[in-house]
């Protein structure tokens, strides 16, 4: 996926200057904006919570589906890191087919807890949520069956950043209101035209279907479930355990878009080709997953870096919530001068704030933020 990604900016570099319309293609491009999120009313956060209600069991099931191919690492790890540590419902990750879930575009993989088709036989009745992941396809027939099935067995579908597309394609999001990560909108509303795009919103539910913007907004999403299944002051301790301050669904949409500043950022540091760095996480048992995911797809992001796990062996490793990582390299130990920390001291939310910090730091504050709005996170539109 990352080898994809650079050539295919390599390729738009080369073909825009060789006909000389590069400073005419940036200038089409809008410039960045600053804006401040809009409040959400207090009957619309009622009416979220309600439709989150549990629809089954009184302890739910989660299933977190992945695609064995390659899922994102954020939307993959980090839901069920928040819900498990919630422990207010029994969170199953599974995958599409047998074999760990390779994950992009950092941490190498995940051995799930089962696949769908052993999920269906131990749960006849399906979830009671299923959280659908960003994955490498968005039409893979086995996982777009199993999403459709669980919705007729009345489990609430979570798509989590440009998972819609996956649910959009499953045929779940027609004639809803949605959102997805702005990247990713054009082209989720053009495969699903009858969706309601719903902007200035983090996430948004309608009936038994909730969407997401990008990555981060998985953390948001989390808690406002937590809240509908246990109630404000479960959400709350989960809450301060991480480090947030508020997960409401308030978002501003128009600072995330292709600007110039992001489009000039990637293609210089696509175009510096020859200074790459990797820079390795040491993979530990009892690991925070969430700051490790923050942190490795930040590092990720860089189009300057990339960030690996290692550990001294292949075995998979269990994070602090029982999540199954297999790290990306074997190795006793890696250069101090390329080691990135996952801030262990700190709460888990300021992992991420402290990694922008240290790739602006490291690469300048355009590229912080170019990692940031990929993220869609509100850090780029603050961060002086």
């Amino acid at each position: 996926m990352r080898k994809r990604t650079i050539a295919m900016w390599g390729l738009i570099a080369a073909v825009v200057a060789a006909s000389g319309g590069f400073g005419l293609w940036l200038a089409t491009l809008p410039s960045d904006v600053a804006a401040s999120p809009p409040p959400v009313p207090a009957s619309e956060t009622a009416a979220m919570l309600e439709a989150l209600q549990p629809p089954k069991r009184q302890r739910p099931v989660v299933a977190v589906i992945g695609l064995n191919d390659a899922t994102e690492t954020t939307d993959y790890v980090v839901p069920t890191g928040i819900l498990r540590r919630a422990d207010v419902a029994d969170v199953l990750m599974l995958a599409s087919g047998p074999g760990p879930v390779r994950l992009y575009p950092a941490l190498n993989a995940v051995e799930p807890d089962a696949t769908i088709a052993e999920f269906d036989a131990t749960h006849p009745d399906g979830a009671d949520y299923v959280i659908v992941p960003a994955m490498s396809r968005d039409d893979a027939p086995a996982v777009l069956a199993w999403l459709r099935q669980q919705s007729d067995k009345g489990a609430t579908i979570i798509a989590v950043c440009a998972g819609a597309k996956v649910v959009g394609a499953a045929g779940l999001l027609d004639g809803k209101r949605a959102t997805t990560h702005w990247y990713y909108l054009k082209d989720l509303l053009r495969h699903s035209p009858t969706i309601g795009y719903v902007a200035d919103r983090r996430f948004v539910i309608d009936g038994r279907v909730a969407t997401t913007t990008g990555i981060t907004a998985s953390v948001p999403m989390m808690l406002t479930l937590i809240e509908a299944i246990a109630g404000r002051e479960k959400a709350q301790a989960v809450a301060r355990d991480l480090g947030v301050d508020h997960w409401d669904a308030r978002h501003a949409s128009s600072a995330f878009r292709f600007s110039r500043s992001f489009a000039t950022t990637v293609l210089g540091n696509v175009a510096a080709f020859w200074n790459r760095d990797e820079f390795g996480i040491a993979l530990e048992p009892e690991i925070d997953e969430v700051a490790l995911a923050h942190v490795a797809d930040a590092w990720s992001r860089t189009y300057r870096s990339k960030a690996v796990t290692f550990a001294a062996s292949a075995s998979a490793i269990a994070t602090a919530n029982g999540i199954r990582l297999l790290p990306g390299q074997v190795a006793q130990a890696w250069p101090q001068e390329r080691s990135v920390s996952i801030f262990p001291d700190r709460r888990p939310e300021a992992a991420l704030d402290l990694s922008l910090q240290a790739i602006a730091e490291r690469y300048g504050q355009r590229t912080a933020r170019v990692v940031a709005m990929q993220l869609e996170y509100p850090w780029a539109e603050t961060a002086q």
